[in-house]
């Protein structure tokens, strides 16, 4: 049952995240070229709880990330592997800004800007994942690899343009892979289902700007390869809007439509019944089936190696 609870906490990170990554893109542009580094680097970590700002050693704030976005009963290998995405996604984010024009800093302990951050949480676990890969990096074509991740896949990943209504080019690491049945995902991340009465659908959707009226339906309209939900026609007594799936879970809470991997869609009597499986983009890696794989006795670099194409781990400083 902890695992269970433990699965829904780790939604709600991924929503926030979920959030953020439409709008980030894989940059092209030399400002993510991958050097080597004399010695590790050092942020400057806005901490949103109290308005300082911190400098820390990018180990050390990568170590509360790896704890704020994965549990402490996970293999190391699992833990291992979420620090070369985290530490990938760091210095990628960094090479861009950051949130220095928010805060004057590189990063931000929001889930909504950076990453999760939970130091509290840190074990010696932990502490030995991120120390086993420490100063690698996901590259690709010797620029840094932005890191997706989510919950769990569903059973199969999908790319950026599908999972998350990425508006530029499909970059050139993501793939769809599927992965077997993993016994150790919760049941709730397998099978999930929800409703929504009308009502509660016309003020969710209003609040995103969606406004047709009291709804009078709602119709999937296009799926993507992987079957997950790629568009969406709400109509009401006032018109109709075309919505994409990401766009419409994140309107109706991500914590509820877990995913846009959907077996059932329906409007009738006034109430929309969803369900589905996976929970959270479903690109990159799936936080579920890490754990499988470390579980199966996966290394690190396999685990990362089996949810992106042609990505190379590099360490850039020792």
């Amino acid at each position: 049952m902890a695992r269970k609870n433990q699965a829904v906490v780790l939604g709600l990170v991924l929503v926030a995240i979920s959030a953020v990554v439409l709008l980030i893109s894989w940059s092209g542009d030399d400002s993510n070229i991958v050097r080597e580094l004399e010695e590790e680097p050092t942020l400057t970590v806005y901490m949103n709880e109290t308005g300082e700002i911190k400098e820390m050693k990018l180990e050390e704030y990568l170590a509360g990330v790896v704890a704020g976005e994965m549990f402490p009963d996970w293999p190391v290998e699992a833990y291992a592997a979420q620090a070369i995405f985290a530490r990938s996604f760091t210095m990628d984010f960094v090479s861009q800004g950051g949130v220095k024009d928010k805060y004057g800093a590189d990063v931000s302990t929001s889930i909504e800007e950076t990453q999760a951050y939970n130091p509290q949480a840190i074990t010696d676990d932990i502490r030995r994942g991120v120390e086993m890969t420490r100063g690698q990096v996901m590259t690709y074509d010797n620029r840094y690899v932005r890191g997706w991740f989510h919950a769990y896949s569903g059973g199969i990943t999908a790319r950026a343009k599908e999972g998350l209504d990425y508006q530029e080019e499909e970059p050139p690491f993501t793939k769809s892979v599927r992965l077997p049945e993993n016994e150790y995902a919760p049941e709730e991340v397998k099978a999930w289902q929800v409703e929504y009465s009308a009502a509660e659908l016309k003020n969710l959707l209003a609040a995103r700007g969606v406004n047709v009226g009291d709804i009078t339906g709602v119709e999937i309209t296009e799926r993507g390869p992987t079957e997950r939900i790629t568009k969406i026609l709400v109509k009401g007594t006032q018109g109709e809007q075309e919505m994409t799936g990401p766009e419409f879970r994140l309107a109706v809470d991500s914590t509820k439509m877990k995913s846009t991997l959907v077996r059932e869609f329906a409007f009738a009597d006034g109430v929309l019944r969803i369900s589905g499986t996976g929970y959270g983009h479903g690109v990159g890696l799936s936080q579920w089936d890490a754990y499988m794989l470390a579980k199966d006795g996966k290394s690190p670099e396999e685990i990362v190696k089996t949810f992106f194409e042609g990505v190379t781990i590099r360490k850039i400083y020792e």
